[in-house]
This record gives C-alpha cells, sequence and structure tokens, in this order.
C-alpha cells in the first residue's frame, strides 16, 4: 500500500467512528426509521476528501457497526450507501458544493428510501399492506437535509479559508 492510500484508509476509518458515534448522540426516531443526520454529514465529507468509493465502504463499515451495537436498523444500509455514492459520485465529476449536497439527499432520501421498502418487507416483518412504497422517504428526507447542511456548512468554511484545497492536495496522487 502507498502513503496516499493508508492515509485515505485511516481518514475513512475516523470519518466511520464519527457516523457511529454521532448516530449514538444525535438520533431521533421518524416514521419507524431511526435518522442519524451526523452519517450524511459523513458521507459528504467523505465524498469531497476521499471519493465515492471509500464514501460508499464508509457508509457501510458505519451502518454494520451502528447495526452491531444497536444503535441503527437495516435500513441504515440503503439509505446511507445510496447517497455517498451518489454525492462522491457528483463531487469527483463537478467538484460543486450545492450539487453535491443535492445528490446526497436525493441519494439518500429518494434512492435510499425507497430500496429501504424492499429490506423492510423481507427482513424487519413488515407487511407490504402496511407500508407504502414511499414510507421511507419522508423520514430519510429529514434526516439528510439535516446531515446535508451541516456538512454543507463545515466544506464551504473550508473552501473559503482555503483550508479545503491543501487539505485535498494532501490526499491526492
Amino acid at each position: 500500500m502507498n502513503h496516499r492510500s493508508v492515509k485515505k484508509l485511516a481518514i475513512s476509518g475516523v470519518f466511520c467512528a464519527l457516523a457511529v458515534a454521532g448516530s449514538m448522540f444525535f438520533t431521533f426516531p421518524v416514521l419507524g426509521s431511526k435518522c442519524a443526520p451526523v452519517q450524511h454529514m459523513v458521507n459528504i465529507l467523505c465524498a469531497v476528501f476521499l471519493g465515492p468509493w471509500y464514501g460508499l465502504g464508509t457508509a457501510f463499515a458505519a451502518s454494520l457497526l451502528r447495526n452491531l451495537f444497536g444503535w441503527g436498523s437495516l435500513l441504515a444500509f440503503p439509505g446511507s450507501m445510496c447517497g455517498a455514492l451518489l454525492c462522491g459520485l457528483i463531487w469527483r465529476k463537478t467538484e460543486n458544493l450545492p450539487a453535491t449536497l443535492i445528490a446526497e439527499v436525493l441519494g439518500t432520501g429518494v434512492v435510499g428510501g425507497l430500496a429501504a421498502y424492499p429490506l423492510a418487507v423481507a427482513f424487519m416483518g413488515q407487511s407490504a399492506a402496511g407500508i407504502a412504497f414511499t414510507a421511507y422517504v419522508v423520514p430519510f428526507l429529514i434526516s439528510t437535509v439535516a446531515g446535508s447542511i451541516l456538512a454543507g456548512a463545515l466544506v464551504f468554511a473550508l473552501q473559503k479559508s482555503g483550508v479545503l484545497k491543501s487539505m485535498r492536495a494532501s490526499l491526492q496522487p
């Protein structure tokens, strides 16, 4: 492994720890979903600093740990992973913060919310007749909008101060 890969892996671990710890302190229930806005903030930070694949891996690891500790549900997987991948791909293509924030909201809120439905039916004992296909979109949107606002403010401040450029440069090949 080269030096930059080790550095990215270490930063990914820190972001994963932040998402897991954040879900312990800043989680709130909405319509059967455990909303964790810190996870969505981490998705955007991973997109900006590490790229889509590290973001996807970090979201998976954080969701797995949150479930193992009993602080999350199976619905954490589609929500966080869809958002992380989409916002990572958009950041890589555009390096545009508003577009990346919107991608996180759409990836988690809409794509992840819709992907949660079959998981809930198949693995959580939810009756298909008992929940609407779009039942998880609203809680996922609430969570991801809150996290995206936090991340947007942080990344904007880092961009404005010039720190973001130097931090990203230290991670580039």
